[in-house]
């Protein structure tokens, strides 16, 4: 007796035809023209099954034998939780919407999309955030989420489109700004919804030439048997159909497959969100070293510091083994990398000197660091994307670029020391010596990490572009800032300030290092390191770096004393 899995199997085989190499079909499979018929087809089935079918917003059932069915995107191949959470954030800047009053999240919004798209293209699902963009096409300010027809109908939108084009097609490919920019991102998630709605975003069937072969569509016919019973509502129907098109879609030319082991690591790690519970352990970590008694607010902040190690640990060992290469490859990994070599570091020195400053002034910056990545993943996108040919070097990335970003924690441990002292100072107490001493310990390793990280990139530079340095912004930048941190060091060695002075050094150095890290990518965008190029979130950099300078200036107010005479010696301070 042939079992129940194997009928489905051999059921939703045959309508495919593709799961054995020695078909006709198998041999004779053209993408393109697949792709097409599929497109054209798929479309006119919509069409007739919403004439006669019932329609609503959003199905709510039980999507969950969806979730593991491996889908290829961006190159990359994905299970689709992953798949419609990223793209409903890259089209919504959200992972769920309201529709009629109910909550829906990513699987039901996309889902619906490809299955019952009839009435979404009046919805509002398209974020458009720029203020500028809205008062020039005429969009209303206070929305952030538009409806495809009524961007369709916006001329003045269309004009801005037109005009991006055509600044694309000149001689240099040059890269867009302001208004043309903006637009171009708008036109992006048009097109993705229009992806979306014709079914040509959904490659589940596995290339049968290749590993790394583009995936086709699904045949009509299979889309119907899991559209008909969704746009009808019936959730056994569909249970049925789902887990069908599951099993033959793991049984279609299986050695080109992802193994099941990454896909299912991918979805735990799409629902676990370690990193927000490592932010969450952190504040604890925080509040029992401040609220509680010195000996057991120690030991508890130890505990929920150190869980919060671990769960990070836990997410890039999961985001190492999805992606194949080291988690330091775009703003979203640098930034919760910073994070994670800023607690590392405060485990190592306070293990060493029990001093409670470290993990004091490392807690905070963790804290702030993950909840920015949690809370804004527009402009620091989660996704796990393929690298560009220059990163494909897994030795160059995991020496360079670590150094780099570690060097970043470094100095934001001596930033968060920092303010320590600038805030005792502004509370009209003396910081203890210890203070100084941890703070400078920090800088110290900063300043090996990141010049350190420097040579090995101008090696990887040479190796890659055939020089050593260039003067490219991003190399530019990083000196400036390891120059700064140099002369803070320097001048408190000579005498030239002292704890004081280094402390009001740490925090203004450090936006050397947000100009090298943030401002090079996001506000500058120019330079070879174009792979690193993001937007977004320029008010929130400005707003941090006028509050650190009125910081700055209130403690310098504030300090009475003088910070030592130029020639002598800071007293007390650890070399």
């Amino acid at each position: 007796m042939i079992s129940r899995e194997r009928k489905m199997v051999e059921n939703t085989a045959g309508l495919f035809n593709l799961g054995s190499p020695h078909s006709q079909q198998g041999k004779t499979f053209r993408l393109q023209r697949r792709d097409n018929a599929a497109t054209l087809s798929a479309i006119m089935i919509r069409v007739f099954l919403s004439l006669i079918l019932a329609t609503q917003a959003v199905c709510a059932m039980d999507l969950s034998p969806l979730e593991g069915v491996p889908i290829q995107e961006g190159g990359r191949k994905k299970p689709y939780l992953v798949f419609a959470q990223e793209t409903l954030l890259g089209l919504s800047g959200k992972t769920s919407l309201l529709v009629e009053g109910k909550k829906a999240d990513a699987m039901e919004v996309v889902t619906t999309l490809w299955l019952n798209p009839q009435g979404w293209e009046a919805r509002p699902v398209i974020l458009v955030n720029h203020k500028p963009l809205k008062e020039a096409t005429g969009l209303e300010v206070k929305r952030k989420l538009f409806s495809y027809e009524e961007l369709t109908v916006n001329n003045k939108l269309l004009k801005l489109l037109d005009e991006a084009q055509v600044l694309r097609a000149r001689p240099g490919n040059q890269r867009l700004s302001g208004l043309p920019k903006e637009a171009a991102e708008v036109g992006m998630r048009m097109a993705e919804f229009e992806s979306l709605v014709n079914g040509s975003a959904f490659r589940f069937v596995a290339n049968p030439e290749m590993e790394d072969g583009t995936w086709a569509l699904l045949p009509p016919v299979v889309i119907a048997s899991l559209q008909m019973p969704f746009m009808a509502g019936n959730e056994a129907g569909f249970a049925r159909a789902a887990d069908a098109f599951r099993v033959a879609m793991a049984g279609i030319q299986p050695q080109f497959q992802p193994p099941a082991w990454r896909i299912t690591l991918e979805t735990i790690y799409q629902k676990a969100h370690p990193f927000r519970l490592a932010w969450m352990s952190y504040v604890v970590a925080g509040i029992a070293l401040l609220v509680a008694g010195s000996r057991g607010g120690y030991v508890a902040a130890w505990v929920f510091a150190g869980l919060g190690f671990l769960l990070q640990v836990v997410g890039f060992t999961a985001r190492t083994l999805i992606s194949g290469r080291a988690p330091v490859t775009n703003m979203y990994e640098t930034v919760i990398w910073m994070a994670f070599g800023t607690i590392f570091f405060a485990l190592i020195f306070e293990a060493i000197y029990r001093s409670r400053y470290f993990l004091l002034g490392a807690l905070p910056v963790a804290v702030g660091s993950l909840i920015l990545a949690d809370a804004q993943p527009v402009a620091l996108s989660p996704t796990i994307n393929p690298l560009v040919p220059v990163l494909r070097d897994n030795f160059w990335l995991s020496t360079h670029v670590t150094s780099i970003t570690l060097s970043y924690a470094a100095f934001a441990l001596a930033l968060g020391l920092g303010h320590i002292v600038l805030g005792k100072v502004i509370l009209g107490r003396k910081p203890v010596t210890v203070l100084y001493n941890n703070m400078y310990r920090a800088m110290q390793i900063g300043v090996l990490l990141l010049a350190a990280g420097t040579i090995l990139g101008a090696v990887w530079a040479n190796y890659s572009w055939g020089r050593f340095w260039d003067w490219d912004p991003k190399e530019t930048w990083a000196l400036v800032t390891l120059l700064g941190y140099l002369i803070v060091l320097h001048g408190r060695i000579a005498g030239k300030w002292g704890g004081f002075g280094m402390a009001v050094g740490s925090v203004l150095a450090f936006l050397g290092v947000l100009m090298a890290w943030y401002g090079v990518n996001f506000v500058l965008g120019v330079g070879l390191h174009s792979y690193g190029f993001g937007t977004g979130g320029f008010g929130w950099a400005l707003l941090f770096v006028v509050v650190e300078i009125g910081f700055v200036c209130l403690a310098v107010a504030c300090h009475k004393k003088p910070v030592g005479k130029p020639g002598t010696p800071a007293p007390q301070l650890v070399s």
